[in-house]
C-alpha cells in the first residue's frame, strides 16, 4: 500500500466510535489508539493505526510530535453571508429593549436584508470567504453556509451564486443551503411570495445545483407549519434535502414536520419539550444545537442532555450570523456545549464532528478510519481534551483537509 502523506508519531489517535450517526449513550464512545498513524492517498484515509502496523511506502511525512490528532470539525449550521451589522440592535439588547421592540425600529432579519441587498457581490463574496477562513482557522474542514438575507428570488439565486463563488476559492469544503427566512411583512403578500419560492425559487435552486437542501425558519413571527409544508414538498419534488429552524422561540410543530419529511436536521430546539425530545430520540433526524445563540441572546440552552438520553443524535453548530450568533469559532461552538449544553467533552467532539456530518448527509468525513476523507487537526497537546477545554485560543497546531496541511 502506497500513500500520499503519513501523519505518524501521533501519541493519540481520537476518533468517534461506530459508522453514520452515534445516538444517545454511543455519542460518548470513542475509538482511542496511543502511538498511531495515519495514511492518506488521493485525498482519502486508506489506513489509520498503531504506528507500528503501518508497513506500505510513503511520498510525505508528517511528525505529529506525539500530540492528540482528532477528525478536522464540521460546521454544519451558519449565516456566513451577509451585508453590513446588528449593532445597533445588540447595543439595544445590552440596554433592556425586547425582541420585539427592535424589529418595530427597524432592526432584526429584515434589517440585514435589506443591507445584504445594498451590498455588492465583490463585497459580499469578499466578507464571505473572509469568514469562511475564519471558521477553517478554527479546526472547520466542511462549513455549511446558508442564504436567506436575500429574499426574493432574484436576490437569494443572487447569495447562492456568490457562495459558490466563496466555495471555490476556499480549501474548506462548503456546503450551500437555501434558507428560507422571514415572509413579508404585509399580509396580503404572503400568498404570493410563498408560490415565488414554491414554482420559481426552489426549481431553480436545484436546476442550477446551488444548494444541497432547503431550510425553512418554522416560527411564530415567521413561517407557520402548514407554509413550511408546503416549501418542503417542493424541495422534495425538486430532489433537494430538507432543514428547519425549529423551537428558537415556542414550539409550534416545526420539530414534527421536520421529522415527518425526513429532514437532515432540526436546528436550535431551545423551546423543544418533551414531545419534542421524544420524537427525534426516535428519528433519524439530527438535532443540531447552537450555543452561541444562548451566549449571546440569553435563551434557554436546548436540551442537549436531554435529547441524548432519550436516544437523540445531537450536532452543534456555530450559528454564525451577525444578529444572534457572532460566532466565528466551529471549535468554541463545541466547547459551549459542555459548558451550556451539557454535553460531556465526548459528546462534544462526537457533536462536532461524526453527528454534524450527518447533518449535512455527508457520510465521508467525520472519522478517522479508512475509507474517510482526510481531514484532520493535530493538537498542540498530548490530550485531546484540550480540543473542548480550551476558550479564546486555537488548541490546534495543524489543519488537513484532504490530506493536505493548510494551517
Amino acid at each position: 500500500m502506497r500513500a500520499d502523506t503519513l501523519v505518524t508519531n501521533i501519541g493519540m489517535l481520537v476518533s468517534p466510535a461506530g459508522t453514520g450517526a452515534s445516538r444517545g449513550n454511543a455519542m460518548g464512545l470513542l475509538d482511542v489508539t496511543p502511538d498511531a498513524a495515519i495514511a492518506i492517498a488521493d485525498g482519502m484515509i486508506v489506513w489509520a493505526g498503531p504506528r507500528s502496523g503501518w508497513d506500505g511506502d510513503r511520498e510525505d511525512e508528517v511528525d505529529a510530535l506525539g500530540t492528540a490528532v482528532i477528525p478536522a470539525l464540521i460546521d454544519p449550521h451558519t449565516h456566513a453571508i451577509w451585508g453590513g451589522d446588528r449593532l445597533d440592535d445588540f447595543e439595544a439588547r445590552a440596554s433592556g429593549v425586547g425582541y420585539e421592540e427592535i424589529l418595530k425600529r427597524g432592526g432584526g432579519i429584515r434589517s440585514t436584508i435589506e443591507k445584504t441587498n445594498a451590498t455588492g457581490d465583490a463585497a459580499l463574496a469578499d466578507a464571505t470567504a473572509r469568514r469562511i477562513a475564519t471558521l477553517q482557522s478554527s479546526g472547520a474542514a466542511t462549513i455549511e453556509v446558508k442564504s436567506g438575507y436575500g429574499f426574493t428570488v432574484a436576490e437569494e439565486l443572487r447569495l447562492l451564486e456568490i457562495i459558490a463563488t466563496a466555495a471555490a476559492g476556499a480549501d474548506a469544503t462548503i456546503a450551500a443551503t437555501l434558507l428560507i427566512h422571514v415572509p413579508p411583512r404585509e399580509e396580503r403578500h404572503r400568498a404570493d411570495y410563498l408560490r415565488s419560492v414554491v414554482d420559481e425559487l426552489i426549481p431553480a435552486t436545484a436546476a442550477r445545483q446551488l444548494a444541497t437542501a432547503v431550510d425553512v425558519f418554522i416560527e411564530r413571527e415567521s413561517f407557520t407549519v402548514a407554509e413550511a409544508e408546503l416549501i418542503f414538498h417542493a424541495a422534495r419534488t425538486a430532489g433537494l434535502g430538507v432543514k428547519a429552524h425549529a423551537d428558537q422561540f415556542h414550539a409550534i410543530g416545526g420539530v414534527q414536520l421536520a421529522i415527518a419529511h425526513g429532514a437532515l436536521s432540526a436546528d436550535h430546539l431551545e423551546a423543544s419539550g418533551d414531545a419534542e425530545i421524544a420524537a427525534l430520540g426516535a428519528s433519524a433526524t439530527v438535532a443540531t444545537i447552537l450555543p452561541g445563540v444562548t451566549l449571546h441572546l440569553g435563551l434557554p440552552a436546548a436540551p442537549a442532555r436531554r435529547l441524548i438520553e432519550a436516544g437523540a443524535a445531537v450536532a452543534v453548530g456555530s450559528d454564525l450570523n451577525p444578529g444572534s450568533s457572532p460566532l466565528f469559532s466551529t471549535q468554541l461552538a463545541m466547547a459551549l456545549a459542555v459548558r451550556l449544553n451539557g454535553l460531556t467533552p465526548a459528546e462534544a467532539l462526537t457533536a462536532a464532528t461524526a453527528n454534524a456530518a450527518a447533518a449535512l448527509g455527508r457520510d465521508d468525513r467525520g472519522r478517522l478510519v479508512a475509507g474517510q476523507r482526510g481531514d484532520l487537526l493535530i493538537l498542540d497537546s498530548a490530550d485531546w481534551r484540550d480540543a473542548v477545554y480550551t476558550l479564546g485560543a486555537s488548541p490546534f497546531r495543524s489543519i488537513f483537509i484532504g490530506g493536505t496541511e493548510v494551517g
